[in-house]
C-alpha cells in the first residue's frame, strides 16, 4: 500500500495479458501509466502468453470460488439448522468463525477495556439477496444497532458507497465507513447544523483524486461484462464492484478473465474477492 503521496491505493503491478474481447477504448489508458514500466526478462522463453493468461485466470477463478463459499442454508438467519452444507463453507468459517460462536470469549478478552463496535452490512445487518439493491434491513436489526449505539461507538463497514449503506441503516449516530475505508463519516448526530458544510468537515476521503479513474472503471467493467447473464456492476464511489452471484458458475472463468482484462488498464488498482462479488 503506497502512503507516499497520501494515496492509500494499491500500487503492486499487475500482470500484462492478451485481451479476452479486444483492446480497450483508447481513453482508459491515460491512467494506466506506471514509472518503470513492466520487464519480462524473467519469463521463461518457451512459455507462451496463452499460458501465462490461463494460469492468471484460473487463480483468480479459484480466490473467487474460495472466498464465495455456497450454502444450502441461511442459519443467522433463521433458516433450519442443517448438517448439509458446503465443504467450502465450512473451511471458510473456520478461518472466519462467527462472533456470536464466540462471544463469551470476546465479553472475557474486553474487560477494562474502551470498546468499539465494527459492523458489516451485508449478510451481517441484512440477509445475502440476489438483488444487491434489495438487502434491507429489518426494523428489529435497527432497533438493536442502535441500542449497541448508546453504549459503545458504532461504526459501519462496508464495501458499498457510503451514502448508500446509510440509505439502508438510517442512523445519524453511527460513524459510516464506504468503500472499503476510502470514505468515512463521524457520527452527525451531534452536529449543530445539517449543512453540508458541516458534513464537510466530517469526511475522510484520502483517495478522491481517484474518482475519475473509478468511474472510467466502471463504465469499463459494464461494458466487458454487459453479454454476460446474471452479472451486474455496482459503482461504490471509491471501488468498484462485479457481482456474479446470478452468474451461471460456468461462466466464472469468463468473469475472472474479464475482470483481469479491465485491470490491465488500471495498475495501480488491486481486485479483492467478497461473497459473489470482485472488487475493484
Amino acid at each position: 500500500m503506497d502512503l507516499s503521496n497520501s494515496s492509500p491505493v494499491i500500487t503492486d503491478p499487475v500482470a500484462i495479458s492478451q485481451p479476452l474481447l479486444g483492446g480497450l477504448p483508447s481513453n482508459l489508458m491515460q491512467f494506466s501509466v506506471m514509472p518503470g514500466g513492466y520487464s519480462g526478462s524473467g519469463l521463461n522463453a518457451s512459455v507462451s502468453r496463452l499460458k501465462i493468461e490461463e494460469v492468471l485466470v484460473s487463480g483468480l477463478l479459484d480466490a473467487m470460488k474460495s472466498s464465495s463459499p455456497r450454502r444450502r442454508l441461511n442459519l443467522a438467519f433463521g433458516q433450519d439448522n442443517s448438517s448439509d452444507e458446503d465443504p467450502a463453507y465450512s473451511a471458510w468459517m473456520a478461518k472466519c468463525p462467527s462472533a456470536l460462536a464466540s462471544f463469551k470469549q470476546i465479553v472475557a478478552s474486553a474487560q477494562g477495556k474502551k470498546i468499539a463496535v465494527f459492523l458489516d452490512y451485508d449478510g451481517t445487518l441484512s440477509p445475502i439477496v440476489d438483488d444487491p439493491d434489495k438487502a434491507v434491513m429489518s426494523p428489529v436489526m435497527r432497533a438493536a444497532v442502535r441500542n449497541v449505539a448508546k453504549y459503545f461507538p458504532t461504526a459501519i463497514v462496508s464495501g458499498r458507497s457510503r451514502n448508500k449503506v446509510f440509505e439502508f441503516v438510517k442512523l445519524k449516530e453511527l460513524y459510516y465507513a464506504g468503500s472499503h475505508g476510502m470514505d468515512i463519516m463521524a457520527s452527525s448526530a451531534n452536529y449543530e447544523n445539517n449543512s453540508e458544510k458541516s458534513k464537510q468537515a466530517n469526511l475522510f476521503q484520502p483517495a478522491r483524486e481517484f474518482l475519475p479513474m473509478i468511474d472510467e472503471v466502471t463504465k469499463s467493467l459494464l461494458q466487458v461484462v454487459s453479454g454476460i447473464e446474471g452479472a451486474t456492476v455496482e459503482n461504490n464511489k471509491f471501488c468498484v464492484s462485479v457481482h456474479y452471484r446470478n452468474v451461471a458458475e460456468k461462466d466464472w472463468k469468463l468473469v475472472a478473465g474479464l475482470v483481469n482484462e479491465v485491470l490491465e488498464a488500471f495498475p495501480r488498482l488491486k481486485v479483492t474477492n467478497g461473497r459473489m462479488v470482485r472488487a475493484l
